[in-house]
C-alpha cells in the first residue's frame, strides 16, 4: 500500500457533492420523515427542478436497476450480512417511446443529500424531480455494447455520476454504476433500508483505503460475473460486448478502477479521476492495459501535493496518459456542479457546463479509443478547444 501523509484522506472522505462527512454510524435507518411542510414546498419549487446537461452521443438511453447479493463474501463494514450492490445500467436503447424517465435518486436519498449540503429538506422535489434523459426498461439498441464499470467517490452514491453514465451511454456503452454497500451517506436498498456510510467511521477510525479499493475490486469481479455470467441477474445482458470491457471512478472509486484491473484480467482499460492512489502495482503491471489518469492541476500535477501519481505512474506498462484540468476542484469530476449551480451554491472556477462537456470528452475519447479501436486525436496532445487541459509527461 502507498503510504499517503498529505490531505489524501480528507479527500477520500470527501463526500458526493462537496458536502461535509455526516458522522453516519447507523448500519440501517428508516427513510427519512421530511418536515411537515415538505409536500407545499415541494410542490412550489417542482418547477425548479435539476436538469441535467444533454447528453452528445446518437443513442437514444434506457435504464435499468438491480440489486445485486454476493452470498460468498460477508460485507466488510457490517460483517453480519452478506455484501450487497445497488448498481443502475444505463444503456443505448431503441426505441425509448412513452416510457417513464429513469429516476435520479429515490424520494428517501434525496432528502439525505440535501441535508449534506446545507439545503433545506423540504426542497427533495426538486432533486427526485431532476431531468434525466434515460427512460426505463426499454430495450436496449441491437448489437453488442462495450460495458463500461463507474464506481463513485468514497461517501458518494452512484448517481453522483450519472451525467457521464448518460452520456456513455448515448455513445454506444452499457454502463453499469455501482452503489458499494455501507460507502455512501444514503443509498435506498429493498426492504425500505437506507444503508449510511459505516465505511466513513472506519476509515475516520483508521482503516485503510486499500480496504475500500480492495472491496470495490472483488465487488466488480463479483458484478462482471453476474452480467456476463450463464446465468446473468440483467435481463438485457444479451446487449454487452464482454470482449470490450472498461473501468473508471471517482476518487476513491478511480483508485479502485487500478485495483480491480489488476485483480480482474476481463477489464481492459481503467481510467481514475482525481483519485488518490491506495494501493501499489504487482511487478507485472497492468499486462500492457491502457489506463488514463485525471484530475486536478494543483493536487494531481507531477510533483503535486498527492505523490501517489507520481508513485503510480512508471508502473503503468500500457499505453496511459496524465491530465490535468486547470480551475476543476475534486469534485468537478461528478454531478456537483450542476447540482451547485442549481441550488446556488459555489463550485470550481469551471462553469458547470464547462466541466461536464471536458469530463465527458476526455473519458469518452478514452474508451473509445481503447475499448473501439477508434481514433481520437484529442488523446494525442493539447489542443486549442480545451486549454484547461494540461498533458503531463514526467
Amino acid at each position: 500500500m502507498v503510504k499517503i501523509s498529505r490531505a489524501a484522506t480528507a479527500v477520500a472522505l470527501s463526500l458526493a457533492l462537496a458536502a461535509p462527512l455526516a458522522a453516519a454510524t447507523t448500519a440501517q435507518a428508516a427513510p427519512p420523515k421530511p418536515p411537515a411542510a415538505s409536500t407545499l414546498a415541494a410542490s412550489t419549487h417542482a418547477a425548479e427542478r435539476i436538469e441535467l446537461p444533454r447528453p452528445t452521443g446518437q443513442y437514444a438511453i434506457g435504464a435499468d436497476t438491480l440489486h445485486l447479493v454476493d452470498h460468498s463474501r460477508r460485507d466488510p463494514w457490517v460483517p453480519s450480512q452478506d455484501r450487497e450492490l445497488m448498481v443502475t445500467l444505463t444503456y443505448p436503447a431503441a426505441h425509448p417511446g412513452t416510457a417513464n424517465p429513469a429516476p435520479y435518486t429515490t424520494s428517501a436519498e434525496a432528502p439525505v443529500l440535501l441535508k449534506e449540503l446545507g439545503i433545506d429538506p423540504a426542497r427533495a422535489g426538486e432533486v427526485t424531480g431532476t431531468r434525466t434523459h434515460a427512460r426505463l426498461g426499454v430495450r436496449p439498441a441491437r448489437g453488442g455494447h462495450p460495458l463500461i464499470v463507474l464506481s463513485p467517490g468514497f461517501g458518494a452514491p452512484r448517481y453522483s455520476l450519472t451525467t457521464l453514465a448518460e452520456d456513455l451511454a448515448s455513445r454506444g456503452y452499457v454502463v453499469a454504476s455501482v452503489d458499494h454497500a455501507y460507502e455512501s451517506f444514503g443509498t435506498s436498498f429493498p426492504g425500505d433500508r437506507l444503508l449510511t456510510c459505516v465505511a466513513c467511521k472506519a476509515m475516520q477510525d483508521g482503516t485503510p483505503g486499500s480496504v475500500v479499493t480492495a472491496t470495490r475490486a472483488a465487488d466488480t469481479s463479483y458484478l462482471l460475473d453476474r452480467l456476463t455470467g450463464k446465468h446473468p441477474a440483467w435481463r438485457y445482458s444479451s446487449a454487452i460486448d464482454e470482449r470490450h470491457i472498461g473501468m473508471a471512478g471517482h476518487s476513491i472509486g478511480g483508485a479502485a478502477a487500478l485495483a480491480a484491473m489488476a485483480r480482474d484480467g476481463r477489464i481492459d482499460a481503467g481510467v481514475n479521476m482525481d483519485g488518490s492512489f491506495w494501493d501499489t502495482l504487482p511487478p507485472k503491471g497492468l499486462g500492457g492495459r491502457p489506463f488514463l489518469m485525471l484530475g486536478t492541476d494543483e493536487m494531481h500535477r507531477p510533483g503535486g501535493k498527492d505523490k501517489t501519481w507520481d508513485a503510480t505512474w512508471p508502473a503503468l506498462d500500457g499505453w496511459k496518459r496524465w491530465l490535468t484540468v486547470a480551475g476543476a476542484e475534486h469534485m468537478t469530476f461528478s454531478d456537483e456542479p450542476v447540482v451547485a449551480d442549481h441550488f446556488g451554491l459555489p463550485h470550481s472556477p469551471l462553469p458547470a457546463q464547462r466541466s461536464v462537456a471536458l469530463i465527458r470528452t476526455y473519458v469518452g475519447a478514452f474508451f473509445d479509443q481503447q475499448l473501439r479501436g477508434a481514433d481520437r486525436p484529442v488523446l494525442a496532445g493539447p489542443t486549442a478547444a480545451n486549454p484547461e487541459v494540461t498533458f503531463n509527461s514526467p
